[in-house]
Protein backbone atom coordinates (compact mmCIF):
# COMPACT_ATOMS: atom_id res chain seq x y z
CA UNK A 1 0.00 0.00 0.00
CA UNK A 2 1.74 2.99 -1.17
CA UNK A 3 1.05 6.60 0.31
CA UNK A 4 0.46 9.67 -1.58
CA UNK A 5 0.70 12.41 0.91
CA UNK A 6 -2.26 14.86 0.87
CA UNK A 7 -3.70 17.70 3.40
CA UNK A 8 -6.84 16.12 4.06
CA UNK A 9 -9.10 16.23 7.68
CA UNK A 10 -12.27 17.26 8.49
CA UNK A 11 -10.98 20.97 7.83
CA UNK A 12 -7.62 21.02 7.03
CA UNK A 13 -5.29 18.63 8.24
CA UNK A 14 -2.38 16.56 7.50
CA UNK A 15 -2.95 12.55 7.54
CA UNK A 16 -0.10 10.93 9.08
CA UNK A 17 2.25 7.96 7.97
CA UNK A 18 1.87 4.99 10.09
CA UNK A 19 2.17 5.32 13.83
CA UNK A 20 3.97 8.70 13.57
CA UNK A 21 4.80 10.32 16.46
CA UNK A 22 2.44 13.56 16.17
CA UNK A 23 -0.49 13.94 18.28
CA UNK A 24 0.58 10.46 20.44
CA UNK A 25 0.48 10.13 24.06
CA UNK A 26 3.98 10.50 25.68
CA UNK A 27 5.92 6.87 26.32
CA UNK A 28 3.47 5.69 23.37
CA UNK A 29 6.55 3.45 21.67
CA UNK A 30 7.68 1.72 24.50
CA UNK A 31 7.77 -1.46 24.24
CA UNK A 32 6.44 -1.35 20.66
CA UNK A 33 9.55 -3.32 18.84
CA UNK A 34 8.91 -6.15 21.47
CA UNK A 35 8.24 -9.13 19.44
CA UNK A 36 4.46 -10.88 20.18
CA UNK A 37 4.87 -14.94 20.62
CA UNK A 38 3.16 -15.18 17.63
CA UNK A 39 5.62 -14.00 15.27
CA UNK A 40 9.27 -15.19 17.09
CA UNK A 41 11.08 -17.73 14.97
CA UNK A 42 11.48 -21.09 14.67
CA UNK A 43 8.04 -22.35 15.82
CA UNK A 44 6.17 -25.00 15.04
CA UNK A 45 2.43 -26.05 14.97
CA UNK A 46 1.32 -28.93 15.67
CA UNK A 47 -3.06 -30.32 15.75
CA UNK A 48 -4.18 -33.22 17.53
CA UNK A 49 -8.05 -34.73 16.57
CA UNK A 50 -11.10 -33.65 18.53
CA UNK A 51 -11.27 -37.25 19.38
CA UNK A 52 -8.38 -37.42 21.51
CA UNK A 53 -9.21 -34.63 23.50
CA UNK A 54 -8.92 -36.37 27.00
CA UNK A 55 -5.14 -37.13 25.91
CA UNK A 56 -4.23 -33.68 25.12
CA UNK A 57 -2.20 -32.07 28.17
CA UNK A 58 -0.31 -36.08 28.36
CA UNK A 59 0.51 -35.72 24.12
CA UNK A 60 1.68 -31.67 24.24
CA UNK A 61 3.94 -33.44 27.37
CA UNK A 62 5.11 -36.53 25.37
CA UNK A 63 6.05 -34.33 22.15
CA UNK A 64 8.49 -31.96 23.77
CA UNK A 65 10.26 -34.30 25.19
CA UNK A 66 10.58 -36.76 23.13
CA UNK A 67 11.86 -34.05 20.25
CA UNK A 68 13.43 -31.94 22.70
CA UNK A 69 11.15 -28.77 22.02
CA UNK A 70 10.07 -26.67 24.05
CA UNK A 71 6.02 -25.91 24.60
CA UNK A 72 4.94 -22.13 23.94
CA UNK A 73 1.46 -22.18 23.27
CA UNK A 74 -2.03 -23.78 22.50
CA UNK A 75 -4.84 -22.71 21.59
CA UNK A 76 -8.40 -24.67 20.41
CA UNK A 77 -9.62 -24.35 16.67
CA UNK A 78 -13.31 -25.74 16.54
CA UNK A 79 -14.14 -25.08 13.65
CA UNK A 80 -12.39 -27.43 11.91
CA UNK A 81 -12.25 -29.58 15.18
CA UNK A 82 -9.02 -29.82 16.37
CA UNK A 83 -6.36 -28.45 18.83
CA UNK A 84 -3.14 -26.61 18.35
CA UNK A 85 -0.11 -26.76 19.90
CA UNK A 86 2.84 -24.76 19.64
CA UNK A 87 6.36 -25.78 20.34
CA UNK A 88 9.50 -23.47 19.81
CA UNK A 89 12.63 -25.37 18.44
CA UNK A 90 16.06 -24.69 20.00
CA UNK A 91 18.78 -23.70 17.22
CA UNK A 92 20.54 -26.74 17.87
CA UNK A 93 18.25 -28.87 16.43
CA UNK A 94 17.49 -29.15 12.75
CA UNK A 95 14.16 -27.23 12.01
CA UNK A 96 12.46 -29.20 9.25
CA UNK A 97 14.15 -32.61 10.52
CA UNK A 98 11.79 -32.27 14.14
CA UNK A 99 8.75 -31.72 11.82
CA UNK A 100 9.14 -34.67 10.24
CA UNK A 101 9.08 -36.84 12.98
CA UNK A 102 6.32 -34.58 14.68
CA UNK A 103 4.30 -35.28 11.42
CA UNK A 104 5.36 -39.41 11.98
CA UNK A 105 3.52 -39.30 14.92
CA UNK A 106 0.14 -41.08 14.79
CA UNK A 107 -1.80 -38.55 16.93
CA UNK A 108 -0.60 -35.76 14.86
CA UNK A 109 -3.00 -34.52 12.35
CA UNK A 110 -0.75 -31.72 10.64
CA UNK A 111 3.06 -30.23 12.10
CA UNK A 112 4.53 -27.66 9.64
CA UNK A 113 6.18 -23.95 10.76
CA UNK A 114 4.76 -20.70 11.77
CA UNK A 115 5.24 -18.95 8.68
CA UNK A 116 4.72 -14.98 8.66
CA UNK A 117 2.82 -13.12 5.97
CA UNK A 118 3.13 -9.63 4.90
CA UNK A 119 0.03 -7.41 4.27
CA UNK A 120 0.03 -6.21 0.63
CA UNK A 121 1.90 -3.02 0.35
CA UNK A 122 3.50 -1.60 -3.29
CA UNK A 123 5.60 1.38 -3.57
CA UNK A 124 -21.47 12.53 -1.88
CA UNK A 125 -23.18 14.66 0.91
CA UNK A 126 -19.48 13.86 2.16
CA UNK A 127 -16.93 16.02 2.18
CA UNK A 128 -14.42 14.38 0.00
CA UNK A 129 -16.68 11.61 -2.34
CA UNK A 130 -15.86 14.72 -5.34
CA UNK A 131 -12.61 13.38 -5.40
CA UNK A 132 -12.85 9.75 -4.71
CA UNK A 133 -12.99 7.97 -7.80
CA UNK A 134 -13.46 4.41 -6.81
CA UNK A 135 -16.99 3.97 -5.73
CA UNK A 136 -18.09 5.60 -8.92
CA UNK A 137 -16.21 3.61 -10.97
CA UNK A 138 -17.92 0.78 -9.63
CA UNK A 139 -21.40 2.47 -9.78
CA UNK A 140 -21.60 1.50 -6.29
CA UNK A 141 -23.05 5.02 -5.74
CA UNK A 142 -26.13 4.44 -8.23
CA UNK A 143 -26.12 0.29 -6.40
CA UNK A 144 -26.93 2.24 -3.13
CA UNK A 145 -30.59 2.32 -4.24
CA UNK A 146 -30.72 -1.12 -4.07
CA UNK A 147 -28.50 -2.52 -1.35
CA UNK A 148 -26.17 -0.84 1.52
CA UNK A 149 -24.97 -4.02 2.93
CA UNK A 150 -27.18 -3.43 5.76
CA UNK A 151 -27.33 -7.12 7.60
CA UNK A 152 -24.11 -8.63 6.32
CA UNK A 153 -21.20 -9.86 8.19
CA UNK A 154 -17.49 -9.30 6.83
CA UNK A 155 -14.66 -10.48 8.94
CA UNK A 156 -11.39 -8.10 7.89
CA UNK A 157 -8.47 -10.40 9.34
CA UNK A 158 -5.55 -7.58 9.29
CA UNK A 159 -4.00 -5.64 11.54
CA UNK A 160 -5.92 -3.42 13.70
CA UNK A 161 -8.19 -0.33 12.95
CA UNK A 162 -8.97 3.02 14.43
CA UNK A 163 -12.35 2.28 15.81
CA UNK A 164 -13.22 5.82 16.77
CA UNK A 165 -12.78 7.62 13.26
CA UNK A 166 -15.18 9.82 12.67
CA UNK A 167 -16.22 7.77 9.58
CA UNK A 168 -16.88 4.90 11.52
CA UNK A 169 -18.93 6.60 14.17
CA UNK A 170 -22.58 4.59 15.03
CA UNK A 171 -21.53 2.20 12.49
CA UNK A 172 -21.87 -1.79 12.94
CA UNK A 173 -17.72 -1.70 13.94
CA UNK A 174 -16.41 -4.90 16.12
CA UNK A 175 -12.83 -5.72 17.22
CA UNK A 176 -11.07 -8.36 18.28
CA UNK A 177 -7.17 -8.49 18.59
CA UNK A 178 -4.94 -12.10 18.22
CA UNK A 179 -1.99 -10.71 18.39
CA UNK A 180 -0.28 -10.55 22.12
CA UNK A 181 0.83 -7.75 23.58
CA UNK A 182 -0.36 -5.01 20.99
CA UNK A 183 -3.29 -3.99 22.35
CA UNK A 184 -1.66 0.09 22.92
CA UNK A 185 -1.46 -0.03 19.26
CA UNK A 186 -4.54 -1.48 17.94
CA UNK A 187 -6.42 2.29 17.14
CA UNK A 188 -3.38 3.43 15.35
CA UNK A 189 -2.89 0.81 12.91
CA UNK A 190 -2.80 2.15 9.33
CA UNK A 191 -3.25 -0.60 7.10
CA UNK A 192 -6.47 -2.35 9.02
CA UNK A 193 -8.32 1.22 9.62
CA UNK A 194 -7.53 2.26 5.40
CA UNK A 195 -9.49 -1.68 4.42
CA UNK A 196 -11.85 -0.54 7.09
CA UNK A 197 -13.00 2.71 5.23
CA UNK A 198 -13.18 1.43 1.85
CA UNK A 199 -15.30 -1.27 2.91
CA UNK A 200 -17.60 0.41 5.44
CA UNK A 201 -17.39 4.47 5.80
CA UNK A 202 -20.69 6.01 7.25
CA UNK A 203 -22.54 7.50 3.63
CA UNK A 204 -24.29 11.20 4.07
CA UNK A 205 -22.85 12.20 7.40
CA UNK A 206 -21.25 15.09 5.90
CA UNK A 207 -17.66 14.15 6.81
CA UNK A 208 -14.77 12.45 4.47
CA UNK A 209 -15.94 9.51 2.29
CA UNK A 210 -18.35 6.38 2.05
CA UNK A 211 -17.97 3.04 1.84
CA UNK A 212 -18.94 0.48 -0.93
CA UNK A 213 -21.08 -1.18 1.96
CA UNK A 214 -21.70 1.29 4.27
CA UNK A 215 -24.38 -1.04 6.57
CA UNK A 216 -22.25 -4.05 6.42
CA UNK A 217 -21.40 -5.29 10.34
CA UNK A 218 -17.75 -5.43 10.21
CA UNK A 219 -15.38 -7.47 12.90
CA UNK A 220 -12.09 -6.30 12.62
CA UNK A 221 -9.71 -9.36 13.43
CA UNK A 222 -6.38 -8.52 14.23
CA UNK A 223 -3.85 -11.01 13.39
CA UNK A 224 -1.13 -8.31 11.74
CA UNK A 225 1.59 -6.57 13.98
CA UNK A 226 4.04 -3.80 12.71
CA UNK A 227 7.75 -5.07 13.50
CA UNK A 228 8.90 -1.54 13.19
CA UNK A 229 7.45 2.25 14.27
CA UNK A 230 7.85 3.31 10.34
CA UNK A 231 5.53 3.20 7.74
CA UNK A 232 6.57 -0.93 7.10
CA UNK A 233 4.61 -3.83 6.05
CA UNK A 234 2.47 -5.94 8.03
CA UNK A 235 2.97 -8.73 9.63
CA UNK A 236 1.08 -11.91 10.35
CA UNK A 237 2.08 -15.66 11.44
CA UNK A 238 0.54 -18.77 10.79
CA UNK A 239 -0.26 -18.98 14.36
CA UNK A 240 -2.19 -15.41 14.69
CA UNK A 241 -4.06 -16.27 11.65
CA UNK A 242 -5.12 -19.21 12.47
CA UNK A 243 -7.01 -17.89 15.39
CA UNK A 244 -8.30 -14.57 13.73
CA UNK A 245 -9.86 -17.04 10.92
CA UNK A 246 -11.21 -19.60 13.56
CA UNK A 247 -12.60 -16.51 15.18
CA UNK A 248 -14.27 -15.03 11.87
CA UNK A 249 -16.00 -19.13 10.85
CA UNK A 250 -17.27 -19.27 14.39
CA UNK A 251 -18.87 -15.76 14.40
CA UNK A 252 -21.56 -16.31 11.48
CA UNK A 253 -19.91 -13.84 9.01
CA UNK A 254 -20.42 -13.46 5.06
CA UNK A 255 -17.55 -12.57 4.11
CA UNK A 256 -13.49 -12.92 5.00
CA UNK A 257 -11.11 -9.87 3.45
CA UNK A 258 -7.61 -11.03 3.61
CA UNK A 259 -5.47 -8.22 1.58
CA UNK A 260 -2.32 -10.46 2.61
CA UNK A 261 0.00 -12.94 1.22
CA UNK A 262 2.69 -15.50 2.18
CA UNK A 263 3.94 -19.09 1.12
CA UNK A 264 1.08 -21.81 1.22
CA UNK A 265 0.22 -23.02 4.49
CA UNK A 266 -1.15 -26.40 5.09
CA UNK A 267 -3.00 -25.04 8.57
CA UNK A 268 -4.64 -21.97 7.24
CA UNK A 269 -5.70 -24.14 3.82
CA UNK A 270 -7.88 -25.95 5.67
CA UNK A 271 -9.64 -23.28 7.83
CA UNK A 272 -10.04 -21.55 4.67
CA UNK A 273 -11.59 -24.84 2.87
CA UNK A 274 -13.94 -25.33 6.18
CA UNK A 275 -14.83 -21.21 5.69
CA UNK A 276 -16.01 -21.93 2.15
CA UNK A 277 -17.94 -24.95 2.94
CA UNK A 278 -19.69 -22.90 5.20
CA UNK A 279 -20.90 -20.63 2.92
CA UNK A 280 -18.52 -17.86 3.57
CA UNK A 281 -16.54 -15.84 0.58
CA UNK A 282 -12.93 -15.44 0.66
CA UNK A 283 -11.50 -12.59 -0.62
CA UNK A 284 -8.13 -12.08 -1.67
CA UNK A 285 -5.58 -9.83 -2.57
CA UNK A 286 -2.88 -11.01 -4.98
CA UNK A 287 0.54 -10.37 -5.54
CA UNK A 288 0.59 -7.92 -8.75
CA UNK A 289 4.88 -7.96 -8.84
CA UNK A 290 5.66 -11.75 -8.32
CA UNK A 291 5.64 -14.90 -10.44
CA UNK A 292 2.37 -16.18 -8.51
CA UNK A 293 -0.28 -14.48 -6.82
CA UNK A 294 0.31 -15.55 -3.26
CA UNK A 295 -1.34 -17.81 -0.90
CA UNK A 296 -4.14 -17.33 -0.22
CA UNK A 297 -5.11 -15.53 -3.61
CA UNK A 298 -4.07 -19.14 -5.28
CA UNK A 299 -6.55 -20.91 -3.90
CA UNK A 300 -8.95 -22.71 -6.60
CA UNK A 301 -12.41 -21.59 -4.34
CA UNK A 302 -10.71 -18.13 -2.81
CA UNK A 303 -11.51 -14.75 -5.04
CA UNK A 304 -8.25 -13.30 -6.05
CA UNK A 305 -7.96 -9.78 -6.77
CA UNK A 306 -6.04 -7.37 -8.80
CA UNK A 307 -6.03 -3.38 -9.10
CA UNK A 308 -7.15 -0.69 -11.40
CA UNK A 309 -6.21 2.91 -11.07
CA UNK A 310 -8.98 5.83 -12.59
CA UNK A 311 -7.86 5.77 -15.75
CA UNK A 312 -9.25 1.78 -16.39
CA UNK A 313 -5.78 0.53 -17.05
CA UNK A 314 -5.52 -2.85 -15.22
CA UNK A 315 -2.89 -4.72 -13.46
CA UNK A 316 -0.69 -7.14 -15.46
CA UNK A 317 0.80 -9.73 -13.35
CA UNK A 318 3.06 -12.71 -14.99
CA UNK A 319 1.00 -15.32 -13.75
CA UNK A 320 -2.36 -14.02 -14.69
CA UNK A 321 -2.87 -16.55 -17.82
CA UNK A 322 -2.29 -19.47 -15.24
CA UNK A 323 -5.24 -18.11 -12.61
CA UNK A 324 -8.20 -17.31 -14.92
CA UNK A 325 -10.29 -16.64 -11.78
CA UNK A 326 -9.31 -13.26 -10.71
CA UNK A 327 -11.72 -10.23 -10.88
CA UNK A 328 -10.47 -6.36 -10.74
CA UNK A 329 -11.41 -3.54 -8.63
CA UNK A 330 -10.43 0.10 -7.66
CA UNK A 331 -6.56 0.04 -5.88
CA UNK A 332 -4.57 2.83 -7.39
CA UNK A 333 -4.91 6.13 -5.10
CA UNK A 334 -7.86 5.15 -3.40
CA UNK A 335 -9.04 8.21 -1.00
CA UNK A 336 -9.92 6.47 2.75
CA UNK A 337 -9.49 6.72 6.08
CA UNK A 338 -6.08 6.49 8.02
CA UNK A 339 -5.12 6.55 11.82
CA UNK A 340 -5.58 10.50 14.03
CA UNK A 341 -9.17 10.68 12.60
CA UNK A 342 -7.35 11.39 8.81
CA UNK A 343 -7.92 10.49 5.61
CA UNK A 344 -5.11 9.71 2.36
CA UNK A 345 -4.89 8.23 -0.50
CA UNK A 346 -3.20 4.77 -0.92
CA UNK A 347 -2.49 2.33 -3.21
CA UNK A 348 -2.12 -1.66 -3.91
CA UNK A 349 -4.54 -4.97 -4.32
CA UNK A 350 -5.22 -4.81 -0.70
CA UNK A 351 -7.48 -1.80 -1.38
CA UNK A 352 -9.21 -3.49 -4.72
CA UNK A 353 -9.59 -6.40 -2.11
CA UNK A 354 -11.78 -4.44 0.02
CA UNK A 355 -13.80 -2.80 -2.87
CA UNK A 356 -14.76 -6.53 -3.46
CA UNK A 357 -15.33 -7.33 -0.21
CA UNK A 358 -17.79 -4.45 0.13
CA UNK A 359 -19.39 -5.35 -3.35
CA UNK A 360 -20.17 -8.94 -2.59
CA UNK A 361 -22.25 -7.55 0.81
CA UNK A 362 -24.55 -5.62 -1.52
CA UNK A 363 -25.01 -8.71 -3.38
CA UNK A 364 -25.84 -10.76 -0.46
CA UNK A 365 -27.84 -8.08 0.93
CA UNK A 366 -30.38 -8.34 -1.62
CA UNK A 367 -30.09 -12.22 -2.47
CA UNK A 368 -28.58 -13.55 1.03
CA UNK A 369 -28.85 -17.11 -0.41
CA UNK A 370 -26.65 -16.62 -2.56
CA UNK A 371 -23.34 -19.14 -2.58
CA UNK A 372 -19.69 -18.53 -2.56
CA UNK A 373 -19.90 -20.34 -5.97
CA UNK A 374 -22.59 -18.19 -7.41
CA UNK A 375 -20.91 -14.82 -5.84
CA UNK A 376 -17.42 -15.96 -7.80
CA UNK A 377 -19.51 -16.69 -11.24
CA UNK A 378 -21.62 -13.29 -10.73
CA UNK A 379 -18.45 -11.35 -10.27
CA UNK A 380 -16.65 -12.97 -13.56
CA UNK A 381 -19.25 -12.67 -15.84
CA UNK A 382 -19.57 -8.42 -14.15
CA UNK A 383 -22.70 -8.06 -15.33
CA UNK A 384 -22.52 -10.13 -18.54
CA UNK A 385 -23.93 -13.25 -20.36
CA UNK A 386 -20.56 -15.31 -19.43
CA UNK A 387 -17.26 -13.92 -18.20
CA UNK A 388 -16.01 -10.71 -19.05
CA UNK A 389 -13.06 -10.34 -21.36
CA UNK A 390 -10.49 -8.48 -21.45
CA UNK A 391 -10.46 -7.86 -17.80
CA UNK A 392 -11.65 -4.41 -16.74
CA UNK A 393 -12.92 -3.44 -13.21
CA UNK A 394 -16.51 -4.81 -11.38
CA UNK A 395 -19.92 -3.19 -12.26
CA UNK A 396 -21.65 -3.86 -9.15
CA UNK A 397 -25.09 -2.31 -10.50
CA UNK A 398 -24.64 -4.47 -13.76
CA UNK A 399 -24.06 -7.36 -11.61
CA UNK A 400 -26.82 -6.13 -9.55
CA UNK A 401 -29.04 -5.77 -12.84
CA UNK A 402 -27.84 -9.41 -13.86
CA UNK A 403 -28.86 -11.41 -10.15
CA UNK A 404 -32.68 -12.09 -11.51
CA UNK A 405 -31.17 -14.54 -13.72
CA UNK A 406 -29.12 -16.25 -10.97
CA UNK A 407 -30.53 -19.08 -10.62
Amino acid sequence: MTTTRLSLCLCIATSLWLLGCAELPPHFFEGINELPKQMVSRQVLVTLPENLKSEWATIQEELARRNDILTSGEFPLPSIGVDCLVYQVPEQENLEQVIQQLQADSRVVLAQENQVFEGIQSSESDEFAAISYAPKLVHADTAHQLATGKGIRIAVVDTGAEKDHPDFKDQHLETANFVDGSDYAFAHDRHGTAITGVIAAKANDGIGIYGIAPDAEVSVLKACWYPETSDAKAQCSSWSLAKALDAAISSGVRIINLSLAGSHDELLGKLLETAHQRGISIVAASLEKQAQPGFPAELPFVIPVISTGPDGQVAQPAWLARFPGVVVAPGVEILTTVPNDGYDFVSGSSLAAAHVSGIIALLLEVKPQLSPEQIKALLLRNGKQQSAAPLHSLDVWAILQALDTEK
